[in-house]
C-alpha cells in the first residue's frame, strides 16, 4: 500500500491530478458495497438489544460480520457522507453542514468513486447523494457511472421534483429526471440490483454505493410495513418503552422504514447468493449518525441524538462482511474507529494502491485479524450547526465550523470543546463532568483540538462555489437550499412563503451573456409567481396543504455592484434578467415583493443559462 497518512493535523496537501492506482486483474478484486441508511442509531436494530423493531436481516450480518464495536461518525448527514468518500475530515474537505450553501464536497478531492473507477470497477449510487446538486459536485461528476438519486437531504427538500412523496417519485437518472413506480427505497434496491445484473454480464467489478433516505423524515412508508409495526408494538407481550410512559408520536412510522430497509437487504443477500457474488463481495452497513428517535424509547446505553455531540449523536453500528476474505464469523473489533477509515481500508482490502493523503487509518488488518486499533488513537468529530431562525446570512453564523463545537475522543475519555470532560467508562450516560478531577487527560486531549484546528488552515469556512455555464451542465437550477448560511430545504418552507432571503456564491466557467429566470415555484408546477400552490394528497395519505399566495408584482436582481429591477406582469410565472457576465467568481441575489420598498424574500428558484457571447 501506497496511502499516506495525515499525522498531527497538518495541513491537506492535493496532489495535481487523478490518483495513480493498480490497473492489474481488477476482474479478481472483490466488488464493494456500502449501505448507509439515514437518520437511524445504534439502538434502531434488534441485534442491538432493541425489543421493539424487528430487523431479521441485518441481525443476520450482524452475527457473520466483523463489527465494529466503538465507530463515530459526524452528528449530521453531510459531513459523515463527504469523509466516508474522501477520507478526509469534514472541516477539511469543507462539505460540514446539510444545507445553507455548505454541504458541497471539494471538487478536487478524489472520491472512493474516481478511485475506484480507475482501478477498473464499475461504479454507481442508487438513493441519497447530499454533497452538492449541481455541476461540479454531483454524483456523476465525482466518479460515478451510474446515477439514480435525488437532491439535498430528503426527497420532498427544496430542490427535489415537486411533491415527491416516497410513492411514484420523479429522481435524477444519469443526468436526466425520470418516474419511477414503486415506494424509494424499494426502487432503490430494485435498480441497484439490476446494475449490478449489468455489470456482471460485462464481467467488471463494481463499487455500489447504496445510500437510502430512508427512515429520514417525512415519515412516509408502505402501509404493510406501519401496520406490522403497530401490531407489535401494541402487543401485551412487547415492554413499555424504555423511556417515557408512551411511544413517541412516529416511532411506529420510523420503525416501518427500517423494517422495510431490513426487508430489501434480505433480498438483496438473495440476489447476492443467486447470482453467486455473496462470498466475493465486501459488504459494509453503517448509518450517518445518531437515531432521531433513540433516546426518546430506546438509548442503548448511551446519551443524545443527531445532531449533538453526545454519545448517541455519533456512535453508530458498522458492520463489514466479506466471506471470502475472512471478514465473517460475528467478531468484535474494539477500539476506536471512524467513518475517515473506509477509504484507507478498503484500498488496502482491494490492492489498490492510491497515492492521495487522507485523514483516516486502514484498518484492514484488524478487520482480518492481524493486529489490534491502536488505543492511544484518538478522533475528533466537528461540523456546523443550522441557521434556524435567520431570515438572512449574518455573521458569526451557526453554520461556520468552530474550534469549541468539537469534541475529542480518547479511549473511552470525551472532552467537549468548552472543556467538559466525560468518562465513559464509570459513566457511560454522561451525566456527570470530570474536568476538575483529571486535569492532564484534559490538557492532552485539548492539545489534540488545538492542533487540529492549527492545521485546518484559513479555507476552513470558505464555502465552494456552484458553477454557471460549463458545457458539463448549460442550465442550472439555483434553488434556496444553496444560499449562504440560511436554512431553506423544505417545501413545506415554499408552501408557506418563508420571508427568507440569501444569496448563492458561484464561479462563471465561461464569458457571455447568461439568462436568470426567476421563479418563486419550480417549473414543473407552472405557477404564477403570484399564485398558491394547491393542497396536495401524499400517496401515504398526509395532506400537505395549499401554499399562501403571495402578492408579487416588483423585483430586484444583482451581480456586482449595480442592482436591476423589473415589474412583475399578472399572472407570470416567471421574471427574466440578462446579464454579461466575465469568467471567474460572482455573487447573486434576487428579491421579490409588492414594490421596491418591500421586497421581503428572495426567489426560491433561478434557472441559469449561457445564451451568447457578451453583447458589444
Amino acid at each position: 500500500m501506497k496511502i499516506e497518512i495525515l499525522k498531527g493535523f497538518l495541513p491537506l496537501l492535493l496532489f495535481a491530478g487523478m490518483t495513480c492506482v493498480n490497473m492489474i486483474c481488477a476482474e479478481d478484486r472483490p466488488n464493494v458495497i456500502i449501505l448507509i441508511t439515514d437518520d437511524q442509531g445504534y439502538g434502531d436494530i434488534s441485534a442491538h438489544g432493541n425489543p421493539y423493531i424487528r430487523t431479521p436481516h441485518l441481525d443476520a450480518i450482524h452475527a457473520d460480520s466483523v463489527r465494529l464495536m466503538d465507530f463515530h461518525v459526524a452528528p449530521m448527514c453531510t459531513p459523515t457522507r463527504g469523509q466516508l468518500l474522501t477520507g478526509i475530515d469534514a472541516a477539511r474537505n469543507r462539505a460540514t453542514n446539510v444545507s445553507s450553501g455548505r454541504t458541497l464536497l471539494d471538487p478536487e478531492l478524489p472520491t472512493l468513486a474516481d478511485v475506484f473507477a480507475e482501478a477498473g470497477y464499475a461504479t454507481g449510487i442508487f438513493g441519497k447523494w447530499h454533497l452538492g446538486d449541481n455541476y461540479p459536485f454531483r454524483p456523476q461528476d465525482r466518479g460515478f457511472d451510474e446515477t439514480l438519486w435525488f437532491p439535498s437531504s430528503h426527497i420532498n427538500s427544496v430542490p427535489d421534483y415537486w411533491d415527491n412523496d416516497y410513492f411514484e417519485d420523479t429522481y435524477w437518472r444519469n443526468g436526466e429526471r425520470v418516474a419511477y413506480e414503486g415506494y424509494c427505497t424499494d426502487v432503490f434496491f430494485n435498480e441497484a440490483m439490476d446494475w449490478i445484473s449489468k455489470c456482471e454480464e460485462e464481467g467488471k467489478p463494481f463499487f455500489l454505493y447504496l445510500p437510502t433516505n430512508a427512515p429520514h423524515s417525512p415519515f412516509w412508508l408502505p402501509e404493510e410495513n406501519l401496520k406490522r409495526v403497530r401490531q407489535h408494538l401494541n402487543d401485551p407481550a412487547t415492554p413499555k418503552p424504555s423511556v417515557g410512559d408512551a411511544f413517541p408520536p412516529n416511532l411506529a412510522k420510523f420503525l416501518g422504514m427500517i423494517e422495510n430497509i431490513d426487508d430489501n437487504i434480505g433480498r438483496l443477500d438473495q440476489f447476492l447468493e443467486r447470482s453467486d457474488l455473496f462470498k466475493e463481495t465486501i459488504f459494509i452497513f453503517l448509518t450517518d449518525n445518531g437515531s432521531t428517535f433513540g433516546e426518546r424509547y430506546f438509548p442503548a446505553g448511551m446519551r443524545g441524538r443527531k445532531t449533538q455531540n453526545w454519545e448517541g449523536g455519533h456512535r453508530v453500528p458498522c458492520f463489514w462482511r466479506w466471506p471470502e476474505g475472512g471478514l465473517s464469523g460475528g467478531r468484535e473489533l474494539d477500539g476506536l474507529t471512524q467513518v475517515q477509515d473506509f477509504a484507507p481500508t478498503l484500498y488496502e482490502l482491494c490492492d489498490i494502491e492510491s497515492s492521495h493523503r487522507v485523514d483516516g487509518e486502514s484498518l484492514a488488518g484488524p478487520l482480518s485479524g492481524e493486529g489490534a486499533i491502536d488505543p492511544e488513537r484518538r478522533l475528533i468529530i466537528n461540523y456546523s450547526r443550522m441557521p434556524h431562525g435567520q431570515n438572512y446570512p449574518i455573521p458569526g453564523s451557526p453554520s461556520l465550523v468552530t474550534k469549541e463545537g468539537g469534541v475529542v475522543l480518547w479511549k473511552k475519555w470525551r472532552l467537549f470543546g468548552d472543556g467538559q470532560l466525560y468518562d465513559l467508562a464509570n459513566d457511560p450516560l454522561q451525566q456527570e463532568e470530570v474536568s476538575g478531577r483529571h486535569p492532564k487527560v484534559v490538557a492532552t486531549m485539548q492539545e489534540t483540538l488545538d492542533g487540529w484546528w492549527e492545521g485546518l488552515g484559513d479555507k476552513v469556512n470558505q464555502a465552494h462555489r456552484i458553477v454557471i455555464g460549463s458545457e458539463a451542465k448549460p442550465e442550472t437550477m439555483l434553488t434556496a437550499c444553496e444560499w449562504l448560511d440560511v436554512f431553506v430545504d423544505q417545501q413545506k418552507q415554499i408552501r408557506r412563503g418563508d420571508w427568507k432571503n440569501g444569496y448563492w456564491l458561484l464561479d462563471v466557467a465561461k464569458e457571455g451573456r447568461y439568462r436568470f429566470e426567476l421563479r418563486r415555484w419550480p417549473r414543473e408546477l407552472g405557477l404564477a409567481l403570484s399564485e398558491s400552490a394547491p393542497e396536495y394528497e401524499t400517496s401515504f395519505g398526509d395532506v400537505l396543504p395549499a401554499g399562501r399566495a403571495i402578492p408579487i408584482s416588483f423585483s430586484q436582481f444583482q451581480i456586482g455592484p449595480d442592482p436591476m429591477f423589473k415589474a412583475v406582469p399578472k399572472g407570470a410565472e416567471s421574471v427574466v434578467f440578462e446579464k454579461d457576465l466575465d469568467e471567474g467568481p460572482i455573487r447573486l441575489q434576487t428579491w421579490l415583493g409588492e414594490d421596491r420598498f418591500h421586497l421581503p424574500f428572495g426567489a426560491y428558484y433561478v434557472y441559469v443559462s449561457r445564451l451568447e457571447e457578451a453583447s458589444d
